[in-house]
C-alpha cells in the first residue's frame, strides 16, 4: 500500500473515498466541518437524523456530496467527545480500514490522522493510522486455493493520502508514516508465516524465509542442522522434534546496524511449526490451529523485516527453534529424562509442554553473544488465554525496568502485556524426584510455571518474556493470525534505536 501526507483541504482532495471522523453527539472534527460547511450542512443532517450509531467505528458512506471533489464520504464514529482517546482513534482507523479494503475505489483520502489526541503527537496518530491503514488491507493468498486472487485484488484502495493539516505538517510526519508501513510490512509476513498450514511451513521453511530476507536486506543468516545441535549438547530441543519427518532447525539472524562494540538485543521466537502435542495428544478439535504454534518465530521473522527496512541503528540478533512435535516411534515419551545445552536436565511429564523444551537451549545459546536484554516470544501456554484471555499478552520478566519498558511499549502501540508474576515460591512446583526439574507444574499458575521454568535459564542477562497463546491468532469466522506482538516489539527497538529506554 502507498501512503502518502497530504495538506490538501479535505474538500478539495479528489478521491474515490475520504474518511472523516465525528462525534456521537453530532459534533465535527475539523476536517469534518470543512466539509459539512462546503457541502451546506450535508453531514450536518444525515448524523442529525441517527443514520450514523454511536459506537466508535460505526460507519456510514455517502455518495456525491455537494461541494467536495471525492466520489464518496465515509463518515465514521469517534463515539463520545469526551471519551475520545487512543481506543476510540484506533477502532475508527480499523474501521475506515475495513471499509476501504472492501470498496471499489482504488484511491482514498483520511482524515482522521489530524484528530488531536491527549498528549499523542501529530506523528504519533500518523504512524497509528499508517500501520493499521495497511494492516487493514491484509490479504492472505493461500497456496494454491480455487479462489480468485486476482479478483479479490481488485477491490479495495492501493494508494491512500493522509490527510494532515498544515499546522501539523513536518514535525517528523513522514518519518512516523514511514515507521507505520514498516510495522506494517513485518506484521504481513508475521501472518502469512502464521497462515500456512505446517504441511508448507515447516522448519526448512522458516530457515529459507529467513534466509531469502537476509539476502534481501543484506544481513547474515546461521541455519544449524540437527548434526550441528547435537554437537552443542541441545538435547532438550531436539527431544521435540525427535519424531517428525522435517528435521530440526536452529535458525539465528544477525542484523549489524549499530556500532560493533554495542551489545546486541537479542529475539527468541518458538518456532513450533505444528504441534500435535506428542504422545501427550491434543484434542481433535481446533488442532488445526496448531500450525499456530510457530508465531513467536514469526513474529521474530518478521520483526527483522521491519527492523531493516527502517535501517534501525542497532544490533540485534534473532533466533527461532525451528522443530515439530508430531507422534511416532521415536517420539520423546512422559518420564524422559533430556538434557539441555546448558547441562540442566528436565524429566518430560507432558510432551505437549514443549515450547519451553525448545526456547531453552536456543536461551543458553544467546548467552555467546553477551546480550544487552534478551526477549523470548511464545505462543507458549493455554493457561495464559485463561489469565488474560485474547486482549493482552502475558509478561514475565527477571528486571523490573525491562518489563516497565515494553509495557510502555504495548501501550503506545495498542499491542498490549500485562506484567505477571514470577515470584520464586512457584519454583517449587516445578520439583522432579529424577531431573533438576519438571517440564510441568501442574494446572495451578500455568502459565507462571512455565515461565519460570525459561527463569532458570536466564540467569546471565536482563530478560523478558511474553507468552502471546492468546494474541497471536483469533479463532471463529475470522480466524487467522493478527501479527503480534510485532507493533509492541517494533516500538521496543525503535526506542533503543532513539535512546530511550523509559
Amino acid at each position: 500500500m502507498d501512503i502518502k501526507v497530504d495538506t490538501t483541504s479535505p474538500e478539495k482532495l479528489r478521491t474515490g473515498v475520504l474518511v472523516l471522523g465525528v462525534f456521537a453527539d453530532g459534533q465535527l472534527p475539523a476536517p469534518a466541518r470543512v466539509v459539512d460547511e462546503a457541502a451546506k450542512g450535508k453531514l450536518s443532517s444525515v448524523i442529525g437524523r441517527g443514520d450514523l450509531d454511536a459506537a466508535a467505528g460505526d460507519s456510514l458512506l455517502l455518495h456525491d456530496v455537494p461541494g467536495t471533489a471525492a466520489e464518496r464520504v465515509l463518515l465514521v464514529s469517534l463515539g463520545k467527545r469526551n471519551a475520545l482517546g487512543d481506543r476510540a482513534f484506533r477502532d475508527a482507523l480499523g474501521s475506515a480500514a475495513k471499509t476501504l479494503a472492501g470498496g471499489v475505489a482504488r484511491e482514498a483520502g483520511v482524515a482522521l490522522g489530524s484528530l488531536e489526541l491527549p498528549s499523542r503527537t501529530p506523528a504519533w496518530r500518523a504512524e497509528q493510522a499508517a500501520r493499521l491503514l495497511a494492516d487493514g488491507a491484509y490479504r492472505f493468498d493461500a497456496p494454491g486455493t480455487t479462489r480468485s486472487a486476482t479478483a479479490a485484488r481488485e477491490r479495495g484502495a492501493r494508494k491512500i493520502s493522509l490527510l494532515i493539516g498544515n499546522e501539523a505538517a513536518g514535525a517528523g510526519i513522514d518519518g512516523a508514516v514511514r515507521r507505520g508501513l514498516a510495522v506494517a510490512d513485518g506484521m504481513a509476513l508475521t501472518k502469512d508465516l502464521g497462515n500456512l498450514g505446517g504441511n508448507i511451513c515447516n522448519p526448512a521453511y522458516l530457515a529459507q524465509t529467513s534466509e531469502a530476507l537476509g539476502k534481501e536486506f543484506g544481513f547474515e543468516v546461521e541455519v544449524l542442522e540437527r548434526a550441528d545441535m547435537e554437537k552443542l549438547g541441545m538435547g532438550s530441543a531436539l527431544s521435540v522434534g525427535r519424531a517428525s519427518y522435517w528435521p530440526c532447525k536452529f535458525i539465528v539472524m544477525h542484523y549489524r546496524g549499530g556500532p560493533t562494540s554495542a551489545k546486541p538485543i537479542v529475539l527468541v521466537g518458538k518456532g513450533l511449526t505444528f504441534d500435535t502435542g506428542g504422545i501427550s495428544l491434543k484434542p481433535g478439535a481446533d488442532m488445526d490451529e496448531m500450525k499456530y504454534d510457530m508465531s513467536g518465530g514469526g513474529s521474530v521473522i518478521g520483526l527483522f523485516k521491519t527492523v531493516a527496512r527502517l535501517a534501525l541503528p542497532l544490533n540485534i540478533v534473532g533466533i527461532v527453534p525451528a522443530v515439530e512435535n508430531m507422534l511416532g516411534g521415536n517420539a520423546s515419551r512422559p518420564g524422559d529424562v533430556v538434557t539441555s545445552m546448558s547441562g540442566q536436565t528436565t524429566e518430560i511429564l507432558n510432551t505437549d509442554a514443549e515450547g519451553r523444551l525448545a526456547l531453552c537451549d536456543a536461551m543458553t545459546y544467546a548467552e555467546r553473544f553477551e546480550p544487552a536484554c534478551v526477549i523470548d516470544v511464545a505462543t507458549l501456554t493455554g493457561a495464559c488465554i485463561i489469565a488474560l484471555g485474547t486482549v493482552a499478552s502475558g509478561l514475565f520478566a527477571n528486571d523490573d525496568a525491562l518489563a516497565a519498558e515494553l509495557l510502555a511499549c504495548g501501550t503506545d502501540s495498542g499491542d498490549r502485556a500485562w506484567h505477571m508474576p514470577l515470584f520464586d515460591e512457584y519454583q517449587a512446583q516445578l520439583k522432579s524426584n529424577f531431573a533438576d526439574m519438571s517440564n510441568i507444574g501442574g494446572r495451578p499458575a500455568g502459565a507462571v510455571t512455565a515461565a519460570c521454568f525459561l527463569a532458570r535459564f536466564a540467569n546471565a542477562y536482563k530478560w523478558a518474556h511474553l507468552d502471546i497463546a492468546g494474541t497471536a491468532s483469533v479463532s471463529g469466522d475470522a480466524k487467522g493470525a493478527t501479527g503480534r506482538p510485532v507493533p509492541l516489539l517494533a516500538e521496543f527497538l525503535v526506542r533503543r534505536a532513539e535512546g530511550r529506554t523509559g
